[in-house]
């Protein structure tokens, strides 16, 4: 009986049963520490020490606004506004400083750790994404202008914003744009595209004709010029390219992946202390510019219609159509990962620059939401160049808003062309700040609206390219958690798909040499040569 209790208490023990009369063991714990419920002070202070960087980033945005607005009437002069947003400017000369070695590094590796065709497929599954996008936006924008009417009245009022001139920047062509996006994927001087991309500028030439009356005709020659700022498309082509080649060396090429791979973590240990420093950078960033601004009150009576066109068209497709194409494909919630975005979106802002927020945000996706390194690496970089919806959105309304301005009625043809050059140019805007009102020159050219207006679009593009900056990033992140989803997808099925081969390889048919008859001859057969050590066991018995 003794025997038969043990045994009923070791059965009771493996099935979790041996502790249900004393609950506080069942559950884990001893005598000693009895569970408490939890208060809603504790609960707070939890929540706040998991969520502190989030807290402190949208806090720093509006303290920032509040800041700025008690400081405008202080009347500080122009040196002392540049020592005021000092704090400001560090945080955006330490985020670029990471640009370059995280876009080459995380590519490479990236590239590296994907096999070739993985790779084509991601990507042309990316472009798709942001191409789809990105027309999406650029429609918004324009039937947000239609609907709104931003520049149809009030022309006396927005007369009087016009600036020089000397902020406008100088109208190319439209073939010479595109020649420009191309010649930049190559660059001759992988040095010189770390600061500097080719642009194409004119030089007038006057051809005089000796005759009767002279005559002067006059010939405008595009001439190649280098400009300062940082060529990253071509730096991404490359570090493909590279990483693409690593992979095909194989062995060899181990080493190098390997030091990409560290180099790439290490900047990313860079990232996370600078991450800490975003909220103070942010707060004084928003201050100084609120600072900074003559006339709130005309700005926002003149033009107060075109910046709420931007800001509502950004809105829908910030919050409606990104998380609708996230939730119809992938069937989850899409607030959720828009939630854990909450730091790299409130930089963004702050910053108003996609490739100086693009560390924070691989940050955020990698460990908010689920995305795996050579995924976020490898799209999020393509993304910050390529993928501008909040660019092609306000560029859209932009242009109408001007052709309102000056009264041209804008065909059918001209809408299209406005949506067509618009997803086409913002695939090369630079992700600076106001990148967006160059590409949107061209833009004005194509359709034959004056470029002279552009001057109001500066006035407001602090406020505006802002916005556009949210909804850049944003559609990257939900890029990059669309091609997770995937992969996953994918990668599922191939291992269903390995399953089944392994179960249609195991047939007994195809594999005569295991069938139970030959394997017990076979021990028989080893029975008998093993014979005497049989007898020796037992005599030993």
């Amino acid at each position: 009986m003794a025997e038969e209790n043990i045994s009923i208490e070791d059965v009771k023990t493996s099935n979790g049963e041996a502790h249900q009369d004393n609950p506080t063991i069942a559950n884990g714990l001893g005598d000693h520490k009895r569970s408490e419920p939890e208060s809603r002070g504790q609960k707070l202070k939890r929540f706040a020490m998991a969520n502190l960087l989030v807290i402190l980033t949208v806090s720093a945005v509006i303290v920032g606004v509040f800041i700025g607005l008690g400081v405008r009437s202080a009347g500080l002069s122009r040196t002392q506004i540049l020592y005021f947003g000092f704090p400001g400017e560090l945080l955006i000369r330490l985020l670029k400083m990471i640009i370059i070695p995280l876009v080459v590094c995380s590519l490479v590796s990236g590239a590296a750790s994907l096999d070739p065709k993985a790779l084509g497929k991601l990507g042309g599954w990316a472009m798709l994404f942001f191409l789809v996008t990105t027309l999406i936006a650029s429609a918004i924008g324009v039937i947000m202008a239609f609907i709104i009417q931003p520049g149809s009245s009030d022309g006396q009022k927005i007369s009087n914003l016009n600036q020089d001139d000397t902020e406008i920047p100088e109208a190319k062509e439209v073939i010479d744009s595109f020649l420009d996006l191309i010649r930049n994927i190559f660059p001759p001087n992988l040095v010189a595209a770390a600061f500097q991309s080719y642009a194409t500028g004119y030089k007038i030439k006057n051809i005089t004709s000796s005759t009767n009356l002279t005559t002067f005709t006059v010939e405008k020659t595009p001439v190649g010029t280098e400009v300062d700022g940082m060529n990253i498309l071509g730096l991404i082509v490359f570090a493909m390219a590279f990483g693409v080649a690593l992979r095909k060396l194989g062995e060899e090429g181990e080493i190098l992946i390997k030091f990409f791979n560290s180099f790439n973590e290490a900047t990313m240990v860079l990232v996370s202390w600078i991450m800490w420093y975003a909220p103070l950078g942010i707060m004084f960033l928003v201050a100084a510019k609120i600072v900074e601004m003559e006339d709130v009150g005309l700005l926002f009576a003149s033009l107060g219609k075109y910046i709420a066109c931007c800001v509502i068209g950004h809105a829908i497709h910030g919050l409606l159509v990104l998380p609708l194409i996230y939730f119809v494909i992938t069937r989850k919630n899409p607030y959720t990962f828009l939630l854990g975005l909450v730091t790299a979106l409130a930089t963004a802002f702050g910053t108003s620059s996609s490739s100086a927020t693009l560390p924070l945000m691989m940050k955020c996706v990698e460990e908010n939401n689920g995305v795996s390194k050579h995924i976020s690496r490898f799209i999020l970089p393509i993304g910050a160049t390529v993928n501008m919806d909040g660019a092609a959105c306000f560029q859209c309304v932009a242009a109408v808003f001007i052709a309102q301005l000056n009264g041209i009625p804008l065909n059918f043809v001209q809408v299209i062309t406005i949506l067509v050059t618009a997803t086409a140019s913002s695939v090369g805007a630079a992700g600076i700040p106001a990148g967006g009102v160059l590409t949107l020159a061209i833009i004005l050219e194509s359709i034959g609206l004056p470029t002279n207006d552009l001057s109001l679009i500066l006035a407001v593009d602090w406020l505006v390219d802002r916005t556009c900056t949210v909804i850049n990033v944003e559609g990257d992140a939900y890029g990059a958690g669309l091609l997770q989803y995937f992969v996953d997808r994918t990668s599922s099925k191939e291992g269903a798909e390995l399953n089944k081969v392994r179960v249609e390889e195991e047939d007994p048919v195809s594999r005569p040499e295991s069938s139970p008859l030959i394997e017990k001859q076979g021990n028989l057969e080893l029975e008998e040569v093993a014979g005497p050590k049989h007898c020796e066991k037992e005599s030993a018995m």
